[in-house]
C-alpha cells in the first residue's frame, strides 16, 4: 500500500506539495542545476522537520531523548513517499518525461 493510500491526507496535501514542486521548477527554469535545487529541497525539508520536532517537545533534553525516534519516523516517511513516486515514474516513464512512441 502506498503512502498516500494509507495516510489520512488533508484536502490541501497535494496543493502544498505541488506548490513546492512549482518553486523547484521556477529555479530550474532559471537554468539552475537540478542537483543543486534538489539538495536545497532536501535541506529545507530536514530543517523544517527539525523545527516541527522541536516545537512539539518540551525542551532540548526531551528532543535529545527522542532524537533516534524522530530520525526513524522521518526516514520511514520519506522512504515510503520516495518508493511510491519512483514506482509511479517507472510505470509512467514515457508519459511523465514526454517521450512519444515515435521518439523510441
Amino acid at each position: 500500500m502506498s503512502y498516500t493510500q494509507e495516510q489520512d491526507l488533508d484536502e490541501k496535501f497535494f496543493e502544498r506539495a505541488d506548490a513546492h514542486i512549482k518553486l523547484a521548477n521556477e529555479y530550474m527554469n532559471q537554468q539552475e542545476n537540478a542537483e543543486m535545487v534538489n539538495n536545497s529541497f532536501l535541506y529545507a525539508a530536514a530543517r523544517f522537520n527539525a523545527w516541527i520536532s522541536a516545537a512539539g517537545l518540551k525542551d532540548a533534553e526531551a528532543m535529545k531523548a527522542k532524537r533516534a525516534d524522530l530520525i526513524r519516523y522521518f526516514v520511514e516517511q520519506y522512504t515510503s513517499m520516495l518508493e511510491e513516486n519512483l514506482d509511479n515514474y517507472i510505470d509512467n516513464y514515457d508519459l511523465y518525461l514526454g517521450i512519444s512512441k515515435e521518439e523510441k
